[in-house]
């Protein structure tokens, strides 16, 4: 797969260790890139965009700073894990703050549901909505405990590379309903409509319908009681600056603006990569943390694969678009929460037109967030920040995004005056959107999708791509397209898997 114009890159190393090359700096990217440098590898990590971050990069506009994707921190001890490998702290880098609460939930009525990590608070907001479902809500919760322990805690590390591995927990998923959907199983403990919203919307957030999302995905509701849901101030964005700086501090390198074209392939095995330029980089694994439907389409088009062959990558099910829209304003809203959900007034058919029909409804649900809520410095004094997301068909769609998206945008504009955000439209000094389109084009992301797979159980542990390439030796996989699957739990766990997938450094020496 070598171009006969190709040339070793112009980087000249002296530096002997182990070489790993791993394509993309989202999270799963930087966590792998920190973890085999504390085994001790020699890391490079390419990025095509001109900033690291991948999904998790930063939009820097008028004075006003936006976390393009992710902000909503879970399970932080994977990544304070990270900065132990690296012999540092992670408070002396990023400062965590723990939200409460996690979420303010709002319905089309104007109901609200304060969604947070407090046992006693949980239990009373669910008896004011519906106190014959208190029981029931303690009962799904212990649930959503039990699935933890095995899905997340016991599992969510563990490579998962034949059928064997997935039949030795058939007995578990059975055990636990991994069978029937997120909306099924709150549904057998909980009776009121609007209280199945409230604790079957999480599928969401990692880029799944409640309503075919495995109920292993319940795990959430417990992950978040017992970790809590934290902010990184300064942003998201200031946690892939001190992993960078973790990884440089191990003697690694991150390069931007590098385009890769191919993984090169000899005798079998990934030894590299060919770059757009024509230029290429030897190495002895390659980690790629790039769209696992683009790694085995494009990456390594023209290599045989036996397993994620192009047809078996159109067939697979990819989760749904995300527009977003950054905003800033020339005043304060101090009465809208960090996080707000905001519900529309349809659930199952909104979500039947966003994963089945891919139709793009003339209503929308929307998580709005308010960074400046817990940092002001994200804005300048007097203004506040806001994102806006909707999740949306992906391009699968076929809506030409831009030729609608300015008009969308103003559709929820409208609404968000109409409802928490009075005089928003003359309040809006600078404003942007990413639409599927941009995932394509930024992330190349198969399908604009927001997530990669879609987490359906056929889609979810040996079923997902695997961490180590079933194809090409010493290829590995990490990020949302790979197991445990999206969200930053599942992407930091996937560069966990590595540690037992990964041979040590010496094996190379």
């Amino acid at each position: 797969m070598l171009t006969l114009d190709a040339k070793p890159s112009a980087v000249l190393d002296t530096d002997r260790r182990p070489h790993a090359v791993v394509i993309g700096s989202g999270f799963g990217g930087l966590a792998a890139a920190v973890r085999l440098g504390a085994r001790g590898y020699r890391v490079t990590v390419l990025e095509r965009l001109e900033q690291p971050g991948g999904r998790a990069r930063v939009h820097r506009q008028d004075g006003f700073t936006f976390d393009a994707g992710p902000t909503i921190v879970t399970a932080p001890f994977l990544f304070e894990e990270l900065w132990q490998l690296a012999g540092r702290r992670m408070e002396d880098d990023v400062a965590l703050v723990p939200m409460s609460p996690f979420y303010r939930i709002r319905f089309e009525d104007g109901a609200t549901f304060e969604y947070s990590g407090d046992v006693d608070a949980m239990r009373e907001e669910v008896r004011r909505f519906s106190p014959a479902d208190v029981d029931g809500y303690e009962r799904f919760m212990q649930r959503s405990a039990e699935i933890c322990r095995v899905g997340f805690e016991e599992l969510g590390h563990v490579p998962f590379e034949s059928v064997g591995d997935m039949l030795r927990i058939a007995p578990d998923l059975l055990r636990l309903g991994g069978h029937r959907s997120v909306y099924a199983t709150v549904a057998k403990f909980i009776r009121d409509e609007r209280l199945r919203t409230i604790f079957s919307f999480h599928p969401l957030l990692i880029g799944g319908n409640p309503f075919r999302a495995s109920a292993i995905y319940c795990l959430i509701a417990h992950l978040e009681r017992r970790w809590g849901v934290h902010f990184a101030l300064g942003g998201t964005g200031r946690l892939v600056d001190g992993l960078c700086d973790l990884i440089r501090g191990q003697g690694g390198s991150i390069r931007c603006g590098a385009d890769v074209a191919t993984i090169r392939v000899t005798d079998g095995a990934a030894t590299g990569v060919v770059m757009r330029d024509g230029s290429w980089l030897d190495a002895d694994i390659v980690v790629s943390n790039a769209d696992s439907a683009f790694t085995y389409t494009h990456l390594l088009k023209g290599h045989r694969r036996r397993r994620w062959s192009d047809r078996k990558v159109g067939a697979a099910r990819s989760s749904m678009g995300l527009f977003v829209w950054y905003f800033g304003t020339n005043r304060k809203y101090p009465d809208v929460a960090h996080h707000t959900i905001m519900m529309g007034p349809r659930y199952r058919e909104l979500l039947k037109d966003i994963f089945e029909t891919k139709k793009l409804a003339e209503d929308f649900s929307l998580y709005l967030h308010r960074p400046t809520a817990t940092d002001p410095l994200l804005a300048p004094p007097g203004h506040d920040a806001f994102y806006v997301l909707a999740p949306v068909p992906n391009l699968a769609g076929g809506q030409d995004w831009a030729a609608i998206g300015e008009s969308y945008r103003r559709k929820i504009e409208g609404f968000l005056e109409g409802s928490v955000l009075p005089g928003l439209k003359d309040a809006i000094v600078t404003s942007k959107i990413t639409t599927p389109q941009d995932f394509s084009d930024d992330f190349l992301s198969f399908r604009g999708s927001g997530f990669g797979l879609e987490p359906v159980l056929t889609q979810s542990a040996w079923f997902r791509p695997h961490n180590r390439s079933e194809d090409v030796k010493n290829l590995y996989l990490v990020g949302a397209g790979t197991h445990p699957g999206a969200g930053l739990p599942g992407v930091l766990s996937s560069a966990r898997v590595l540690d037992s997938l990964v041979p040590d450094a010496h094996v190379f020496a």
